[in-house]
């Protein structure tokens, strides 16, 4: 009998010394689990975070930087931001001139500026995201009652019937019938809150509900007008079909998969900028005008002229010349940084359209030459070439020109003069990785 409870006794004290052992082991296990949850947590680099000026000098640049130093002064522009990427990898990110003058600020590679049109490009990668996750389709009808925008504030005040017809892709492509006849109702607030004796700007859905019950400039489909009211559509259409503000969404799921962290939308004036962004200009003889919301003051024209916020996909976005070539890196179907969307989705964004059409987020894409996106607003303007080669040169301004698209065409010239001169000089490494 004795014998029997001693080794009940060792039976269980060799249970309990079980249990002690498996709990300190999961206790391991669990921790290493969450060193491990840490380590997925703690945030790379980020890009803007690493840039400086001095990271791009080369003797053997000396002189292509004093010739886009003459090229920036013959434009009267005050400061300027330059990145260069080969077979995604940045190989030249530097700022010209200055960012702030007043305060002493040189341009750096780190800061950001407005993109302004080329934010249309962000948003139709966006756009093509919701359709490779089968959110939506290029198909889908835009209004209506089977449409996207679907609410009875739009849909009850349509006279035109063709407003019906419009698909998602005609917005992308510029055919959806809008135009700017009456003037372009993004950069109308003051005259749209004057006609519709309005005390306040018009946010987007009140500004679509007064739009829309005008007629369709033409029948979608049937032509092309350049419209920064369509894109605007996209980014409501992006809100609706993700329950998350444009921004948002636009942060989660398209810039931080490509390694993009410092993408902002802008503000108004100068007391809305980023930390790190610059100051805009106007070129010289630029004259004041009446601020957006109808106050009755006179106002700088990149401070106040139009509500920039407003145009969110249209124009609103800011960002550094050399984040904006990381994300071109994300979309271009070379194999240094991983692409966030198909071969078929880049593909079909970048497709040659007959009769000069407009590609999907990019001006034009011809066969053998670069893919194309500008972009102006006051005080600032914003090229990207992507070339067949696996070369992509961004200009990015903080002040505006005197000479409208006639700036693009000319730096497009100089960009392809630099690439053959200096293309070979350009150092092997890639500052995507520091």
């Amino acid at each position: 009998m004795a014998r029997k409870l001693r080794k009940k006794r060792v039976f269980f004290l060799v249970l309990i010394l079980c249990l002690i052992i498996f709990s300190i082991v999961g206790q391991c296990v669990s921790c290493g689990g969450k060193t491990e949850e840490k380590k997925k947590t703690v945030s790379r680099t980020h890009l803007n975070d690493t840039l400086r000026n001095n990271m791009s000098d080369s003797p053997d640049l000396e002189e292509m930087e004093t010739t886009l130093k003459r090229y920036f002064e013959r434009w009267e522009l005050n400061g300027a931001q330059i990145a260069v990427s080969r077979n995604d990898s940045l190989i030249y990110a530097k700022g010209f001139g200055w960012a702030d003058k007043e305060r002493g600020l040189e341009m750096q590679p780190n800061y950001v500026m407005r993109l302004a049109s080329v934010s249309k490009l962000l948003t139709a990668v966006g756009i093509m995201k919701l359709v490779e996750n089968h959110v939506l389709k290029l198909s889908d009808r835009v209004f209506g009652p089977q449409g996207i925008l679907n609410d009875t504030v739009f849909t009850n005040v349509i006279k035109d019937p063709r407003y019906f017809d419009i698909t998602v892709e005609q917005l992308l492509r510029h055919k959806a019938g809008f135009n700017n006849r009456a003037g372009d109702p993004m950069f109308s607030t003051r005259y749209i809150m004057m006609q519709n004796r309005l005390t306040t700007p018009p946010d987007n859905k009140t500004l679509m509900r007064i739009l829309l019950k005008r007629r369709l400039g033409y029948t979608p489909g049937t032509m092309k007008h350049y419209s920064n009211v369509g894109y605007t559509l996209l980014s409501m259409i992006i809100e609706k079909k993700t329950k998350m503000t444009y921004e948002n969404f636009m942060r989660k799921f398209v810039f931080e998969p490509a390694g993009c962290y410092d993408f902002h939308i802008a503000g108004n004036y100068y007391k809305d900028r980023r930390g790190n962004e610059v100051k805009y200009y106007m070129h010289k003889g630029s004259e004041p005008v009446y601020e957006y919301n109808n106050s009755g003051r006179m106002v700088e024209k990149c401070y106040g002229e139009n509500d920039i916020p407003r145009l969110v996909g249209a124009g609103a976005w800011c960002a550094s010349a050399a984040e904006l070539s990381r994300f071109i890196a994300s979309i271009d179907l070379l194999p240094g940084v991983p692409d966030i969307l198909s071969k078929e989705s880049v593909m079909y964004m970048t497709k040659e359209m007959p009769d000069h059409d407009y590609c999907l987020g990019w001006n034009y894409c011809a066969k053998g030459k670069p893919w194309i996106r500008t972009g102006s607003l006051s005080g600032t303007s914003a090229l990207v070439l992507r070339y067949p080669d696996g070369e992509c040169w961004i200009l990015i301004t903080n002040t505006s020109t005197w000479k409208g698209h006639g700036f693009s065409n000319d730096t497009m010239r100089l960009f392809e003069k630099l690439r053959q001169k200096y293309g070979p000089k350009m150092p092997k490494r890639n500052l995507f990785f520091g």
